[in-house]
């Protein structure tokens, strides 16, 4: 036997991985490495959350297998959730699923859903999963550019005309990972009419919907006959700073939630029974501890922005998610993502995620995660302001050479 299996052949190297790899060996030499690349919560989960964990793992009967659907309890938290967030009624037994995070529940779904040959429809940028947990189920993806939601869907419907066979799925994913857009319940709705038009399923990844900055976020279940074709896939990573607790939902159709929750029954016994009730008091408690985290995002990102621009590089203001967007500075030239990336960690100590990870679209930008403190940050704009200081030299220098002065 030789050869690589055919899944893997179909998946690229994973640029993240190579940032990773060079973190690790510029750590065990002592360096002091800034990670503002992966979007992995610093703070710690809510007391009370914790505490509910620790009181049901010390009960003796929750220590075996779970529920592959999610606990009737925790089903029925996220049902009142909806109701009290979004005005939206759902039945906990036919229209929701307990996922091991959201990542598990979309890249599931999509096995659940998808014929070798389908069409599935997705933003460029995006997370690498709304591409890859499809190309693995046997999909064909066309990535429309996706620079604005509006941007978006219009490059949806241009892409419909053209597309053999007919796309079966959209994706959509506001506010967006990465770049930190947000869409109203008008852009919604008129997804939502798009695709009853052209007979497509909606898959909806909502993971960041309570870290907004400005207004809150809307769910797409919130338009009238959005069941009828939509799901929506979330999580407590984000919202709750729960992030390797690996507990996420999906909702809306109950064709496409008893598709996904067939393949899981197959697959899983669910969650860890007292995550999923610390999961409840998490969803039925108090929420301040929500509106700190987002106010700690929010501060972050209100540093970086500030910070950042002193030393040089001026990076948009996102309105939601706990991510910036940036371009690659003017000093750099025409580097492209990996490149950049790398050299800002070799040079400055400073680590982000390259935006070519995210799609063809992204490689002239980078994603900058808020999951560092302020001080942290301010500190990572002033090796950014030496490294841009160098690399101006750097260009001045190369210029000279050119004209031979």
């Amino acid at each position: 036997m030789s050869g690589e299996f055919h899944k893997i052949r179909r998946l690229p190297p994973y640029v993240f991985e190579q940032v990773n790899r060079r973190k690790a060996e510029l750590r065990a030499n002592g360096a002091d490495i800034i990670d503002l690349g992966m979007g992995n919560p610093d703070m710690p989960a809510p007391p009370h959350v914790i505490a509910k964990l620790a009181e049901t793992a010390a009960k003796p009967n929750v220590h075996g297998y779970s529920a592959s659907r999610g606990i009737p309890g925790l089903r029925r938290a996220l049902v009142d959730y909806y109701d009290r967030r979004f005005g939206v009624k759902l039945n906990k037994d036919r229209e929701v699923v307990v996922t091991l995070g959201s990542k598990e529940g979309f890249a599931n779904l999509a096995q659940a859903i998808t014929a070798p040959g389908d069409v599935i429809l997705a933003p460029d940028p995006s997370y690498p999963l709304h591409h890859f947990g499809f190309i693995m189920a046997g999909a064909s993806i066309r990535a429309i550019p996706a620079p604005t939601p509006e941007a978006y869907l219009s490059g949806i419907s241009k892409a419909i005309r053209y597309s053999v066979p007919p796309p079966t799925a959209m994706v959509l994913c506001y506010p967006s990972n990465p770049t930190a857009d947000v869409c109203d319940l008008d852009f919604y709705k008129d997804a939502v009419a798009l695709a009853k038009k052209h007979d497509l399923y909606i898959l909806s990844d909502l993971a960041y919907n309570e870290i907004y900055f400005d207004e809150p976020t809307p769910s797409i279940l919130q338009v009238n006959g959005a069941k009828d074709i939509a799901v929506e896939t979330t999580t407590m990573s984000k919202t709750y700073s729960m992030a390797g607790w690996r507990i996420g939902f999906a909702a809306g159709n109950e064709r496409l939630i008893g598709a996904l929750a067939r393949v899981k029954s197959y697959l899983d016994y669910g969650a860890f029974t007292p995550i999923q009730v610390a999961a409840c008091a998490a969803l039925d408690g108090p929420q301040d501890c929500v509106d700190e985290y987002r106010s700690t995002y929010k501060s972050r990102r209100d540093v970086l922005i500030e910070s950042f621009g002193r030393a040089g590089w001026e990076i948009p203001s996102p309105s939601a998610s706990m991510f910036a967007w940036a371009k690659i500075p003017p000093q750099c030239g025409d580097m492209r993502s990996l490149e950049f990336a790398l050299k800002l960690m070799n040079e400055a100590e400073v680590a982000v995620a390259p935006g070519a990870g995210f799609g063809e679209h992204g490689d002239r930008h980078v994603r900058i995660a808020l999951v560092e403190n302020e001080q942290r940050i301010r500190q990572a704009a002033r090796n950014v302001k030496r490294f841009l200081a160098k690399m101006d030299d750097g260009g001045q220098s190369e210029a000279l050479q050119r004209t031979g002065s």
